[in-house]
């Protein structure tokens, strides 16, 4: 044991500070501690010593071992720690508000979206009503025609939440719980839209998201119609999406409205696209709002906030409105 254990520490750390990047300090790792390293060789001679010296020597060989286990691993976490700089700086964006004529700021797109929607209905009459997106069982399903046990309750994918008698609590999946929840409160007539977020549990895909927007619009007065539901939904179709649009109805089914109808838009070029659904309130709707069905009639209809940021930007994945990358909502 001929080994000077300080000069050889010594030097080592010296080679260890002056590693360059990650390689070299593998290459020196390797040099060091592997089978061939110094502190390797030392070892494997500790068998022709007497008991005594090759304790002590075992001893201050696994002391040095570790030291430059330390020295290796600390050179490594500051050159990781200034690559990660170096590729976060690369991929750094300027996000600094600047007052040289640059926008600052804007809001997001489905808020945007959002805000043009009320803006609309509410230049129509139309008051913003709003509700918990914690809902109970009785408002988002009961309430709304959908008895225990109803298939049209597999339409929606329900996450429930962990509070008060199972099943009997969830995160709202559409925003028609607020309609409950105006007529408990408001007296007719009612004219109001119900913006929100609403929650189900699907898989992201470029159509479908398990968190999303929608709004529904309510209208509850004497001798409401048909007609009077298709003459709102073609004003909103055209004061929204222009004088080359046009709606129509088509048949169709949901628990809390009847008739029913799905309702589709007709762009310039011809082609239809669904946009959401529609109906005249059912009776039982009325009656669980406090309402007399013999009095009051009405219509609601409802569609997707997101969606139509879709359509209005020409945007093909919905995913894109979730991601929060700057440069992609920096476009609108």
């Amino acid at each position: 044991m001929d080994l000077d254990l300080d000069q050889h520490l010594a030097d080592a750390s010296a080679l260890i500070a002056e590693a360059a990047d990650l390689d070299a300090l593998g290459a020196l790792d390797t040099e060091l501690l592997g089978r061939k390293s110094v502190v390797t060789e030392a070892r494997r001679g500790l068998g022709d010593l007497d008991p005594d010296r090759r304790r002590e020597a075992g001893s201050r060989l696994n002391d040095a071992r570790a030291a430059l286990e330390g020295l290796l691993e600390g050179r490594r976490v500051e050159l990781e720690a200034g690559e990660r700089t170096v590729r976060l700086e690369a991929e750094r964006m300027d996000l600094t508000e600047l007052d040289r004529g640059r926008r600052l700021g804007h809001r997001h797109v489905v808020t945007q979206t959002w805000e043009r929607l009320e803006d609309l209905f509410v230049g129509m009459g139309y008051t913003v009503a709003e509700g918990p997106e914690i809902e109970d069982e009785w408002h988002n399903f009961g309430a709304l025609n959908f008895p225990p046990g109803h298939p049209a309750r597999d339409m929606y994918d329900t996450l429930y939440v962990d509070y008060g008698d199972p099943l009997s609590t969830l995160l709202r999946t559409h925003t028609s719980p607020v309609q409950i929840r105006v007529m408990e409160t408001e007296e007719p007539p009612i004219y109001s839209i119900m913006p929100g977020r609403v929650f189900r549990s699907d898989t992201a895909d470029a159509t479908h998201m398990p968190v999303f927007h929608q709004i529904e619009a309510l209208v509850i007065d004497r001798d409401i119609t048909f007609g009077d539901l298709a003459g709102t939904l073609e004003a909103f179709t055209t004061a929204y999406f222009g004088a080359g649009f046009t709606s129509r109805l088509r048949p169709s089914y949901f628990p809390f409205t009847e008739p029913s109808a799905e309702f589709d838009i007709r762009r310039p070029d011809g082609s239809w696209l669904e946009l959401g659904g529609c109906g005249m309130v059912h009776p039982n709707v009325l009656r669980a709002g406090g309402l007399d069905p013999e009095e009051w009639s009405g219509f609601a209809f409802g569609f997707g906030l997101d969606r139509l940021a879709l359509m209005r930007h020409g945007i093909d994945d919905l995913r894109e409105l979730f991601r929060n990358d700057h440069r992609f909502l920096s476009q609108f």
